[in-house]
């Protein structure tokens, strides 16, 4: 015995349909083909190109059907039809007010990590081009404050930025604007080590670890300290050809500052600089790890690395409750912290 499994359709269901006002395009062109057009002396004429006697004939068709006045199946048409709200342009009201602009810049290129060298001419040109292309934001009577963080690189890079501001203020005939003198800001500093000589910032010590390392390798004997382990995981995936501030962002390390402590001490610098001077502009020459991991923790994705002189732009908006967040062509707006709430950094190595 078999069974039918097949459900019929009920006869009072209603077909699919497509609400549709208007002809097909496609139908809307075969029907002004087959229209039929009035004898002309070019029809009778047989001299006359094929293509040409149609192309007068054009003129004797039947109207094209039309959508708000415009033929369907044009361009201009099919624009009016998907116009969206989504592509309407801002309003002047509804763009929010900002109060300072915060570029955290990266350095320049440098000489080299193993040791606290300056930049390259390569990394001087590079920083001084940047200072130029930011001079073309300052506006008339606009103060500037730059600031840097405890490094050669991350200093000169400033030093380049303010000569390339100073450079082109005066070629676009800017109404002198205040360009501020550089000044060094721990906040900004580079991701740590916690070394037995203290905390050192992740170049600074490997010096030191490159001095204990080829001591235990000369001897022999004894068990590697954990901060001396750490630091040779890290350098290992630079010399590796890896990614090394990948390996900071993803793998915890006992003895590296967590990323989420530079994050706060950038918050805090920002919001200190913020607070402390009426500057619409503040330019900060800083590390790349520090700023890809600010970024990251905004986005909610990593972005990747900076390269030499990219920037993350921070713009506070008017109320300080809120600030955007902008990098590689995205804008995310982000809460700022209120880092007076946040429980304070309970690891005394690194103190914020």
């Amino acid at each position: 015995m078999t069974t039918e499994n097949t459900v019929k359709p009920s006869s009072t269901s209603p077909l699919p349909r497509t609400e549709r006002p208007d002809a097909p395009a496609y139908l809307t062109r075969h029907q002004s083909r087959r229209s039929p057009a009035p004898a002309g002396p070019a029809e009778q004429d047989e001299s006359v190109p094929l293509y040409l006697r149609q192309f007068r004939d054009r003129g004797h068709t039947s109207e094209p059907v039309t959508y708000d006045g415009n033929v369907v199946g044009s361009s201009r048409a099919w624009a009016e039809v998907t116009r969206t709200k989504e592509i309407i342009p801002e309003r002047r009201e509804h763009v929010a007010d900002i109060d300072c602009d915060i570029y955290l810049v990266r350095h320049g290129e440098t000489q080299g990590y193993s040791s606290e060298s300056g930049l390259t001419p390569l990394g001087s040109w590079q920083a001084h081009r940047r200072g130029q292309e930011l001079a073309r934001r300052v506006t008339d009577g606009m103060k500037v404050e730059l600031l840097c963080a405890p490094t050669n690189r991350a200093r000169q890079t400033a030093e380049h930025l303010r000569r390339g501001l100073l450079d082109n203020i005066e070629l676009y005939g800017r109404g002198q604007p205040d360009i501020g003198e550089l000044h060094d800001d721990p906040n900004f500093r580079n991701f740590e080590v916690a070394t037995p000589e203290g905390p050192r910032d992740v170049t600074s010590a490997f010096r030191l670890y490159h001095r204990e390392i080829e001591k235990l390798e000369r001897v022999g004997l004894g068990e590697r300290p954990g901060w001396l382990v750490d630091v040779d995981r890290f350098w290992g995936v630079q010399q590796g050809g890896g990614d090394p501030i990948t390996h900071w962002l993803t793998m915890p390390m006992m003895y590296f500052e967590p990323p989420v402590s530079c994050v706060r001490r950038f918050w805090r610098g920002i919001l200190d600089a913020h607070a402390r001077t009426s500057a619409q502009t503040v330019v900060v020459a800083t590390h790349s790890g520090p700023i890809r991991a600010f970024a990251t923790l905004a986005m909610g994705y990593d972005p990747g690395e900076p390269f030499n002189t990219e920037f993350v732009r921070v713009r506070i908006v008017a109320g300080g409750t809120t600030a955007l967040v902008l990098y590689r062509n995205r804008v995310q707006e982000v809460v700022i912290p209120d880092l007076d709430a946040l429980p304070a950094n309970s690891d005394p190595r690194f103190q914020e």
